[in-house]
């Protein structure tokens, strides 16, 4: 598997892409809002996950406030997108 981890944010169209690796695709399978798409030997090469903003907003409800306190002081580089 030729490695290459990139995330990208489509904020117009409010789309997470995730890279995990530059494989060819081979074929993809939707469930809900995300997308998978794999490679000839079944394994996962990209994802998308459509409405992004809601899907996180409703996953961040779910994480306990202490580990989201723990999380967000944990310096980290900015990054360039906004999610809605």
């Amino acid at each position: 598997m030729k490695s290459s981890q990139k995330i990208s944010y489509e904020p117009k169209d409010d789309v997470l892409n995730i890279w995990l690796s530059r494989e060819p695709i081979d074929y993809a399978e939707q469930n809900g809002d995300v997308i998978v798409h794999f490679s000839k030997d079944n394994e996962a090469v990209y994802i998308e996950i459509l409405d992004a903003s809601k899907m996180l907003k409703d996953l961040s409800k779910t994480i306990p406030s202490n580990l989201k306190k723990s999380w967000f002081s944990i310096p980290t580089s900015s990054i360039a997108h906004r999610i809605k």
